[in-house]
C-alpha cells in the first residue's frame, strides 16, 4: 500500500461517524482559494464552536477536543489557507492576519450563525482576538491557547528557525522524529498522540517522498513581518468584552507569566489556567486538558 493510500485510509478511519470534510471559497488580491474545514456534530445545532490551529499546524489538531464536544456543539475546525487541505495562496506575501481574518469571516457567513464560541491555539488565538475586538463581534466566548497580546521576540525567533524550512522525508519514521523534535514543547505525549500529530501533518509529494502539509511560503512573510521583535497587541486585546479563558503552558516561551498576569486584570479580565509540563502549546489531546476547555465553555 502506498503512503498516500495509508494516510487516506487513516483519515477515513479516524474522523468519526459524525464528521465531514467541507470547504468554502475565499478571495485574496491574487484570486480565489478554497479553505477546507472539518465539521463535527449535528449541522442543525445552533451552538457552534470554531477551533483554529497554530502557525504550521492544521484543523486535525482538534480531533480529540471535537469528539469530546460534538454532542454539545457543531464543531468547526478549519485549515487556515496554506495549511492542511486548504489551497495555497498564489502570492505568498498574502499570508498574514488580514487574509486570515477575512477568510474566517467568510467561513462564519457560511455557517449562518450570529455568534460562535472560539478556541484558538497561538495563531488561531490571535485571529480570534482580532475578531472578538470588533464592534458587534461574532465571538461570544473565547479561549486563547498559549497566546496573548504581547509575544516575546525569543519565541518568534525560535519558531522562525523552522517554519517553512522543514526537510522532506524518505520514511515515516524520519518524519515523526522531526515532528517530535520541533514540537517537543507540546509536552509528554504518548506514542499514539505523536502518531496522530505526525500522520495528520504529512502529505506525499510528487516524487513519493513525504513533506509537511503546509506551504513553505508562509515562512518568509512571518519572518519579514515580525522581524523577531516583541509583538504588542494590547490595544486589540483591550477591546475584547466577551467571556475569555487564557490557557498557558507552564513552560511556554511565547506567553510569559508576566503577560498572563497582566492579561488577567486588563481587557476582558479572563480566567487564567496554567498547565504543568507543557510549553508552547497545549494540544488538548488528553482528558484533563479537554476538561479545562469544556468546563469554561459550559459556564453560564
Amino acid at each position: 500500500m502506498s503512503l498516500l493510500a495509508r494516510f487516506s485510509r487513516w483519515f477515513a478511519g479516524h474522523r468519526g461517524p459524525h464528521c465531514s470534510e467541507r470547504s468554502v471559497r475565499c478571495v485574496s488580491p491574487a484570486g480565489t482559494h478554497r479553505m477546507a474545514y472539518l465539521e463535527w456534530g449535528e449541522r442543525d445545532n445552533p451552538e457552534v464552536l470554531v477551533c483554529v490551529h497554530g502557525l504550521t499546524r492544521n484543523g486535525r489538531d482538534f480531533d480529540a477536543l471535537a469528539r469530546a464536544l460534538a454532542a454539545d456543539y457543531r464543531v468547526i475546525c478549519p485549515d487556515v489557507v496554506g495549511r492542511g487541505r486548504s489551497d495555497w495562496l498564489r502570492d505568498p506575501a498574502g499570508y498574514g492576519f488580514p487574509q486570515y481574518v477575512a477568510d474566517m469571516t467568510v467561513l462564519l457567513a457560511r455557517l449562518d450563525v450570529e455568534k460562535v464560541h472560539w478556541v484558538g491555539t497561538s495563531m488561531g488565538g490571535l485571529i480570534g482576538m482580532f475578531l472578538a475586538a470588533q464592534d458587534d463581534a461574532p465571538i461570544d466566548r473565547l479561549v486563547l491557547n498559549d497566546v496573548g497580546p504581547l509575544i516575546a521576540a525569543d519565541a518568534l525567533r525560535r519558531i522562525g528557525e523552522y517554519v517553512g524550512r522543514a526537510p522532506r522525508f524518505d520514511t515515516y519514521e524520519d518524519a515523526e522524529k522531526y515532528i517530535r523534535l520541533v514540537s517537543a514543547p507540546f509536552g509528554a505525549l504518548d506514542d499514539a498522540q505523536w502518531r496522530h500529530l505526525t500522520e495528520s501533518s504529512l502529505r506525499q509529494g510528487a516524487d513519493g517522498r513525504l513533506e509537511m502539509r503546509y506551504d513553505p511560503g508562509i515562512g518568509a512573510p512571518f519572518r519579514n513581518a515580525l522581524a523577531f521583535q516583541d509583538v504588542d497587541l494590547w490595544p486589540v486585546y483591550e477591546r475584547i468584552r466577551c467571556p475569555t479563558l487564557v490557557v498557558r503552558g507552564a513552560d511556554s516561551d511565547l506567553l510569559t507569566p508576566e503577560t498572563l498576569q497582566a492579561m488577567a486584570v486588563r481587557g476582558p479580565r479572563p480566567r487564567t489556567v496554567e498547565l504543568p509540563g507543557v510549553g508552547h502549546a497545549p494540544m488538548f489531546l488528553d482528558a484533563a486538558q479537554i476538561a479545562v476547555v469544556r468546563d469554561f465553555l459550559r459556564t453560564a
